[in-house]
Order: C-alpha cells, then sequence, then structure tokens
C-alpha cells in the first residue's frame, strides 16, 4: 500500500496551522483531549517535545501536506525503563480514513527503531471508542484501568491502560 501520511518532528513553523486546525476540531477533540490552541499553549507544547523526554510529530497527508493529527512520545525513561507514553489526536475531517493509523505506526515504529524503546503505553479514557479501537488494531494490550488517572479539561478522568512492547510490535510486521 501506498503511503498516504508523513510524520515529522513539531516545528515552530507548524504553530499558525496546528492551532487552526485544533480550534477547528474542538468538536472532535473534547473532552478526550484539550491541546493547543493559541500562540503561548503551542510555545509551550513545542518546548515541551525537546526530543529528549519528549517528541512530538505532527501527522500530515502526503498529497496536500495537510495536518491530519497529532502523536507524541511524552515521558521517556531511560536506564532500565527504556519507556514512554504514547498519546495522539486526529483532526476534524480526516476520521475514518485509516490516516490516524497510518501516523501513529509510524510514530510506534520511530519509538522501538530509532529511540530504541522496549515499552509504550497509550492511557486511552473508556469512552472514546475510536482512541480504543486505534490501539487494538495496532496490537496494543490493555493491561487495566487507572480511576482518575489524568487531569483533562479541569476534570480527573478515569483512563484504560494500553502498552505494547517493541518484540511484539516486530512479531506483528
Amino acid at each position: 500500500m501506498q503511503p498516504r501520511v508523513v510524520i515529522a518532528p513539531v516545528s515552530a513553523s507548524d504553530g499558525v496551522e496546528l492551532v487552526a486546525a485544533n480550534l477547528a476540531s474542538i468538536a472532535v477533540h473534547e473532552p478526550w483531549v484539550y491541546p493547543c490552541r493559541d500562540a503561548a499553549s503551542f510555545h509551550a507544547y513545542l518546548a515541551r517535545s525537546d526530543g529528549d523526554r519528549s517528541v512530538g510529530f505532527i501527522a500530515r497527508e502526503l498529497q496536500g501536506r495537510r495536518i491530519i493529527g497529532v502523536v507524541n512520545i511524552n515521558e521517556i525513561v531511560r536506564g532500565l525503563f527504556q519507556s514512554a507514553y504514547l498519546g495522539y489526536y486526529g483532526m476534524a475531517g480526516w476520521q475514518g480514513q485509516g490516516l490516524m493509523r497510518e501516523a501513529v505506526e509510524l510514530v510506534v515504529l520511530y519509538a522501538f527503531d530509532q529511540l530504541a524503546l522496549h515499552r509504550l503505553e497509550a492511557n486511552i479514557q473508556p469512552g472514546n471508542a475510536p482512541s480504543l479501537a486505534l490501539a487494538k488494531r495496532l496490537g496494543f494490550r490493555h493491561e487495566g484501568y487507572s480511576p482518575r488517572y489524568l487531569k483533562i479539561g479541569g476534570e480527573w478522568r478515569d483512563h484504560e491502560r494500553w502498552a505494547i512492547l517493541s518484540e511484539d510490535w516486530r512479531r506483528r510486521v
């Protein structure tokens, strides 16, 4: 299958377009995620995506290069753990086309091949059916349930824990 998506680490030049795409996607994002919606929050996101503890990726559709989503590798821990958290969200108008699946696959491959991580964990709110389905399709394993796990949109929200190990990922591709 021909690739339809490209990913690249977030850069300062992505700011205006990413903020506009996030603003246009509020109905899709809430209550699951509250990404940057102004220049200040974009610059904070860019600063966090330092390539050491976190890497943020902008996913674009190949033909028109429009932003279709964001995939983040957060809280990278080295040493004996070699693990990180994976987060992702898509933009309005791109749902149901499999583009975010391609984008997340590319980032998971990057995490295991380029960053040499051993484990990725995705924490997903139980009502977020599209994100749960994506994690399942990619081979993530359900590991548990965490009540009031993350504060999102000003509220502590329950999450399901899903994870995949590098060796499990390599067996499926």
